[in-house]
């Protein structure tokens, strides 16, 4: 299968939504197609984010992956947050997962950024499995803590 892997723009919103909601729907949020549509397109229009969209010869899209810029103060460098990555069910193990991260390592690359990160699931194995099977090494040295503000 011939993919495409290419850096979203707002243009881009209505092929990334429908996969924005069918992520959201994969951590049991309810679905919500205005609200992802939204999102995309605030994030995108604002700066804030940067998407890679996984086409096939079609143009019709398959996964992507969201990543927000971030800061390490240690460091005193930028980082990554990888925050989303998404395949259509049909489209899973083909590839296109491992080809968006690697798009993804390409841009801190690019951007002399001191790391990625990303946070997962426990049960998320299948996940897990690929992100080790990249080199990505799970942190045992820090705990990750939060706080809702949605009381």
């Amino acid at each position: 299968m011939k993919i495409n892997i290419i850096q979203a723009t707002t243009d881009h919103t209505g092929l990334i939504a429908p996969l924005f909601d069918a992520y959201r729907q994969f951590y049991e949020q309810p679905t919500n197609p205005d609200l992802a549509r939204a999102y995309i397109h605030d994030r995108l229009s604002k700066n804030e984010c940067t998407i890679f969209l996984a086409l096939n010869a079609n143009k019709e899209a398959l996964g992507f992956t969201l990543l927000y810029p971030g800061f390490c103060s240690v460091a005193a460098k930028n980082i990554w947050v990888l925050y989303d990555l998404f395949v259509t069910p049909q489209a899973r193990r083909t590839g296109i997962a491992r080809a968006l991260m690697n798009r993804a390592k390409e841009l801190g690359v690019a951007t002399a950024s001191a790391w990625l990160k990303l946070e997962t699931a426990h049960t998320n194995i299948a996940g897990q499995t690929l992100y080790e099977s990249q080199g990505w090494e799970k942190d045992d040295e820090f705990r990750t803590y939060f706080l809702s503000l949605n009381e």
